[in-house]
């Protein structure tokens, strides 16, 4: 190949479609098993590739020549061949330090937690101290990764008994990442000065551990900008650019640009509020696929919803909801129609914000109808009352709110505005 990535398993890349908007070369993901990686480098058969988990260290004695910064950082995840000459370079520090400075994060003299002892633990190290943090520790369940000669190596349980100062945590784990989604790598209410949470993972766009640290008011985000920005750095590499070349505007319409892609539309909202129409406009416009939770049940059940709940309760109905819900939030650049009550279980609000954005339609009761085929709210006067349970909650779940007494077609283009 001439331009790639390599690595074990890459399922969840993105980089490809980074790296292919960036400079219109062909872009290569290939995936290599341990025992693989020795003939690959001696071979040396490609332009330029960049290195992912868990290569980042292996790849280094192969290597000619390796820059400054990732002999520093001990990690290389850019490598480029010329004539026949292997350059090693790091390109996540410049990410990750784009991403911090991007999130507005001050870490001069703060104390920091970086999860994980990988290879990008060592880049956020590097970060850390360029920008003049205090106390800088790692935190591993990995028993191999302690030494008595590293004090700065700490478990998970004496980071949350000994260290509930810190102020910034950067995750740099799997944890969260797709598809094993669920779950989160550490608590964040046990530390009271946090101020920030950056988390490498960038499939999903926003892991459980980012969405618990926004919910609770913190600057957080999650690694798709760093991801666009080393590509950027990657590519001017790829290409023998100058490195004080790159532009904050290149980097920020490489990550707009792939986030646009891989970012699901959700559309929340009382029945009859125009969901499943304005999801067919947006799919249009957009030339993504439209997915309805309420459609899918019935393709999973082979039955009508107030057929199946008048047999088997709304509980049940909601439980096999809660799994669709799941299923389709695993996907990305998709439109997603809701039924009207499935942002009444937070997990399934979790579930569709982790890569998508949660838009509420918000049309007037007096604009609503009710209709037996939605059967919580058959008649008008069950319509008004789950009119006033659910307001707030579409209100609280909701990242945008749109004029749901518009046209449908007024709708979608407000929504798309928005989204801008």
């Amino acid at each position: 190949m001439q331009y790639g990535l390599i690595g074990e398993h890459l399922s969840h890349s993105y980089s490809r479609e980074i790296h292919e908007q960036i400079a219109g070369y062909s872009y290569e993901l290939k995936e290599l098993e341990p025992s693989q990686l020795p003939d690959f480098l001696k071979a040396k058969d490609f332009r330029a590739i960049n290195v992912t988990i868990p290569y980042k260290q292996d790849v280094i004695p192969f290597l000619d020549e390796i820059d400054e910064q990732a002999r520093r950082i001990g990690a290389v995840n850019t490598i480029v061949n010329r004539n026949g000459k292997l350059f090693g370079y790091n390109t996540d520090f410049s990410g990750m330090r784009a991403l911090i400075e991007k999130l507005g994060l001050e870490l001069k003299n703060k104390k920091i937690l970086i999860l994980g002892t990988g290879g990008t633990s060592k880049t956020a190290h590097a970060v850390a101290e360029s920008l003049g943090a205090g106390e800088i520790l790692h935190v591993s369940r990995n028993p191999n990764a302690f030494s008595e000669e590293d004090e700065r190596i700490i478990t998970y349980k004496e980071a949350e008994s000994f260290h509930r100062n810190a102020q910034i945590i950067i995750n740099t784990t799997p944890c969260g990442m797709f598809p094993k989604t669920e779950g989160t790598p550490i608590c964040l209410e046990v530390f009271p000065e946090l101020e920030g949470v950056i988390d490498a993972v960038y499939n999903p766009l926003r892991t459980n551990l980012i969405l618990d640290a926004q919910e609770s008011g913190l600057a957080a985000e999650g690694g798709l900008y760093m991801l666009a920005a080393q590509a950027v750095f990657a590519c001017g590499h790829f290409l023998d650019r100058e490195v004080s070349e790159i532009s904050s505007e290149e980097i920020d319409r490489a990550f707009q640009n792939v986030r646009n892609q891989k970012r699901n539309i959700v559309l929340c909202g009382m029945p009859s509020c125009g969901k499943t129409t304005v999801s067919s406009l947006l799919g249009r416009k957009r030339g993504a696929k439209v997915i309805d939770t309420d459609e899918e049940f019935v393709k999973r059940t082979g039955m009508e919803i107030a057929e199946f709940s008048k047999k088997n309760g709304e509980e049940a109905f909601r439980d096999i909801e809660s799994e669709i819900v799941k299923e389709v939030s695993l996907k990305s650049g998709v439109i997603i129609a809701t039924g009207g009550g499935a942002v009444l279980r937070k997990e399934n609000v979790r579930a569709l914000k982790q890569n998508g954005i949660l838009v509420f339609i918000d049309r007037p009761l007096s604009l609503l109808t009710a209709t037996l085929d939605r059967p919580f709210s058959a008649t008008p006067e069950a319509l008004k009352q789950r009119f006033d349970e659910r307001y707030e909650i579409y209100c609280g779940v909701c990242d945008l709110r749109v004029d749901g007494a518009l046209k449908p077609e007024k709708v979608a283009e407000s929504v798309i505005e928005k989204l801008q």
